[in-house]
């Protein structure tokens, strides 16, 4: 397989504190040269492992097709323009260290793709280095729980290979792919997850600590506006998705959520749906208009006793769907909801100390 080996003369420049119109710049698979005697800018190593990535993607390697093409750098105080020439002699040593250990770090822990991740563009050229050493690789199975509600989670997570859902009590709240994060609550010193991160794919993860990431990064104002805008986005897409979760259908549980529980969220939202349980001992549904009970089967009850049945159990499943038939529009209220909900957790108590004598 043939080897890369680019050189690049650079045709236009402003403002750049290190390069010059006319200089020469060598990348190959490990190692970006820079004129002799001039230092290495940390910026450009970033750009040209994009380029080589990019090169690298196509084989053969093929340069001719991008002959004509002029390639810019990110810019600090100024920038440089550059494109490739012909096979010469470069004029200047080949580095061993400094750029070539950036790109070969880069090239071992980041793919082409993740390289345009929108974290890793707000790293500053002087920090990259630095953050990279302290990334962790991570391998996650099919199936497998990277974060878990409640539980403690020390980490950011850079998504490099794979998928990730995040969920919420079975409410799927964001799906994530190569180039996003999670774990970012860390970043702000909170250290119990507030939702559960798993692998739908198998995936690959970077881990950086949430305090090293801080103590890197944190006082850099285009990373600190980065996380901020994330975190605000993450909430705003939290929030939607439950309110989509809650308008639409709502899931789960019974032993997660009690039937009281359940009945006092819909009394509270003015929900008006259908509540369809399913229990080991039979099936229930409980229709609500506008928060209020309008109808209510348990087995052979109905009304008030099938309220009060329903109230009583304790393991199962239950789903909620939105809308009413015009019938049920129509219908009347079985009773004043606090006054059902009073009476049918007291009946439920008074069962359950007849258990305990």
């Amino acid at each position: 397989m043939k080897l890369l080996s680019a050189i690049f003369s650079i045709r236009a420049e402003k403002n750049c504190p290190l390069y010059k119109v006319g200089e020469r710049l060598l990348l190959s698979e490990k190692t970006l040269a820079c004129p002799d005697g001039k230092e290495v800018c940390l910026i450009l190593v970033r750009d040209m492992t994009e380029l080589l990535f990019k090169f690298l993607q196509k084989q053969p390697i093929n340069l001719e097709e991008y002959a004509d093409t002029v390639f810019n750098c990110s810019g600090c105080r100024g920038l440089i323009k550059f494109s490739l020439v012909g096979p010469e002699t470069f004029p200047g040593r080949i580095p061993g260290e400094g750029a070539a250990a950036v790109i070969e770090s880069a090239t071992k822990q980041i793919g082409g793709k993740l390289l345009h991740s929108p974290l890793l563009k707000v790293i500053p050229a002087d920090a990259f280095e630095s953050f990279l050493q302290n990334l962790r690789e991570i391998f996650v199975e099919e199936g497998v729980v990277l974060i878990r509600k409640g539980e403690k989670n020390l980490n950011l997570y850079l998504v490099a290979e794979g998928e990730l859902r995040v969920e919420d009590n079975g409410v799927h709240l964001a799906t994530l792919v190569e180039g996003e994060l999670c774990g970012e609550m860390s970043y702000l010193g909170a250290d119990v997850a507030v939702s559960t991160v798993v692998a739908t794919k198998k995936s690959k993860v970077l881990a950086v600590a949430g305090d090293v990431f801080g103590r890197l990064l944190g006082n850099n104002p285009a990373v600190q506006t980065f996380m901020a805008q994330l975190l605000a986005s993450r909430l705003r897409q939290t929030n939607a998705a439950r309110a989509r979760d809650f308008e639409s259908c709502m899931s789960g549980r019974i032993d997660a959520i009690v039937p009281a529980e359940l009945f006092q969220i819909f009394h509270m939202h003015q929900k008006t749906g259908v509540l369809t349980l399913d229990f080991f001992g039979g099936h229930g549904k409980v229709a609500f208009r506008e928060g209020c009970i309008i109808n209510a089967e348990y087995g052979d009850l109905r009304s008030e006793e099938a309220i009060f049945k329903i109230l009583g159990e304790k393991k199962g499943l239950y789903r909620f769907t939105t809308g009413l038939s015009p019938k049920d529009m129509r219908a009347a209220e079985i009773g004043d909801f606090m006054m059902l909900l009073m009476e049918g957790v007291k009946r439920v108590d008074e069962e359950q100390e007849r258990r305990l004598e």
